[in-house]
């Protein structure tokens, strides 16, 4: 791959690597990060979140990776082993970076930035000029290649990717002013202030002068997707201890000192950040004319590929739906649902807006002391409602979320935005009404 972006002689496998943070605690995306990290979070009824970067690394030639992890990460880790295998001859890995205890670290990862920085001495070792750091719990599709080409084009120590938002949206993202260039005068992070917020607009012109339509939004927002040169990271991590986030931290601060560019984007991007989000972007999924096309032949999400038969459906009606490799739906009705891989649907169920991750493996027959299969049960009305792995729900049962609905802990349960999400693993006896 070499002399890509115009004769810039920029070799990627040699070059250029990826860091991908595996995620903190992920309470707003409780209670699907009950029992596993943000990025190994389902999605579209197959794939993880985590897949979503790996999958654009993969694209743009990125093919040293590294995948840091620390909170709820055995299901991730497996995800990863099982799924990326590169050939011996490609030179390429997916590498995870746990957090560990050492004789001069002695705690766990207090930002985005101290989680790389705990890991220098492994960073340091791939000998690589330029590193990605990416998050692993967004959806979107970038060629990274584009991103390394700004970054290379104007010399920049850090290029920051960037996308329009509005002024409400902008209260939850880094703000960044920009001049002509593209370099980044101000770096704000989450600014609530309308004071501070009128000092970070954006001339609509200068949004068309970088081959973006405004539409209304006034704001750069920081995609949480930046390219370093590696000295430069490593020099701010090493030099400023304190600092321990790159957005809140390591980006203002290194305005002052070295050359901090933006790189602008265009297509589609989601934050998957609360329960809402995830709910409503896998929603809309299900629509017609999905904002985020899962079967673009030129940039195919990639995961772990499965033995599963094909889905068999008995007098089965669907509208607006996504069914998973393994599903089986006997004389049911759903409608702009997704139904995940091995998913058992009873007649008589009605699904309507709501995701049925599926299972992680065939059941002969429930366990007698459970009494309720895998799946869902005969007649049940499920809307509005997120029913997480193995979860059994039984014959009649009603769950029907409601934006009216505050947030509640339930046994095998949880309300959260007015989704009910029930636990991975839950049992939800027959007759039971969650409503």
């Amino acid at each position: 791959m070499k002399d890509l972006f115009g004769g810039l002689g920029v070799d990627l496998m040699n070059e250029v690597g990826a860091i991908v943070l595996g995620g903190g605690r992920g309470t707003r995306l409780y209670p699907l990060t009950r029992v596993r990290s943000k990025p190994a979070v389902p999605l579209c009824g197959r794939y993880r979140l985590v897949d979503i970067p790996l999958s654009n690394c993969i694209h743009s030639g990125i093919l040293r990776i590294l995948v840091l992890t620390q909170f709820n990460s055995h299901s991730l880790n497996r995800h990863i082993k099982n799924t990326y295998k590169f050939d011996e001859f490609s030179g390429g890995s997916v590498e995870i970076l746990a957090a560990e205890q050492t004789n001069e670290i002695g705690d766990w990862f207090q930002g985005t930035a101290d989680a790389v920085r705990k890991h220098l001495l492994h960073i340091r070792q791939r000998g690589l000029k330029h590193f990605l750091i990416l998050s692993g719990d967004q959806l979107y599709r970038m060629d990274y290649r584009t991103l390394l080409d700004t970054h290379l084009r104007n010399d920049a120590d850090i290029t920051v990717a960037a996308l329009p938002v509005d002024r409400e949206a902008a209260k939850s993202f880094g703000i960044m002013k920009v001049a002509r260039s593209g370099e980044i005068r101000r770096f704000v992070e989450k600014p609530r202030e309308d004071a501070v917020l009128d000092q970070l607009v954006t001339p609509a012109g200068l949004f068309k002068d970088f081959g973006l339509e405004p539409k209304g939004r006034e704001h750069l927002a920081s995609m949480g997707v930046y390219a370093f040169k590696a000295e430069v990271l490593e020099e701010l991590l090493v030099r400023n201890p304190s600092w321990v986030d790159f957005g809140k931290e390591i980006i203002p601060g290194a305005l002052k000192t070295h050359r901090v560019f933006s790189h602008m984007f265009s297509g589609f991007w989601e934050d998957i950040g609360t329960v809402r989000s995830y709910f409503d972007v896998s929603m809309a999924m299900t629509s017609p004319n999905p904002p985020f096309d899962l079967h673009d032949p030129d940039h195919m999400i990639y995961t772990h590929a499965r033995m599963l038969p094909g889905v068999r459906m008995v007098d089965a009606k669907v509208k607006n739906a996504i069914i998973c490799s393994g599903s089986q739906i006997e004389r049911a009705d759903i409608r702009n649902s997704i139904i995940g891989i091995r998913s058992q649907i009873r007649p008589g169920a009605v699904i309507q807006r709501a995701i049925v991750l599926g299972a992680d493996y065939f059941e002969a027959a429930p366990p007698d002391e459970v009494g309720v299969a895998i799946g869902i049960g005969r007649n049940a009305r499920i809307s509005q409602a997120i029913i997480d792995h193995n979860a059994r729900i039984g014959d009649n049962v009603v769950i029907r979320g409601s934006d009216r609905m505050k947030d509640y802990d339930g046994d095998g349960y949880a309300i959260r935005d007015g989704i009910v999400v029930v636990f991975k693993d839950a049992v939800i006896p027959p007759g039971t009404r969650i409503v």
